[in-house]
């Protein structure tokens, strides 16, 4: 598995509303209704997450979520995992 580059990044992010390419990281926030929508979707992305064996980086303010992906295998930049993690995390 090797980094993308930011040319690759850039490009891929045209196919995913919403995230945004920082500090070596894909992240996006989301907003939900309540807390408790929030803790669920959390929960939900911890078990795709999982399937993948990749981990994000989550974090929660009563009802928004923000997710970070890099891949830490690669010393922390972003592959191919981070965008299929994304996708599956749109998908939820």
């Amino acid at each position: 598995m090797e980094a993308l580059t930011e040319l690759q990044i850039t490009e891929k992010l045209e196919s995913i509303s919403g995230w945004s390419y920082k500090s070596d990281t894909i992240q996006k926030k989301f907003e939900l209704s309540d807390f408790k929508e929030a803790l669920g979707f959390i929960v939900r992305v911890g078990l795709e997450a999982e399937l993948l064996g990749h981990h994000p980086n989550l974090a929660n303010v009563y009802n928004q979520v923000t997710i970070s992906l890099q891949t830490h295998d690669v010393g922390n930049k972003v592959t191919e995992k981070d965008f299929e993690l994304a996708t599956r995390i749109e998908a939820i």
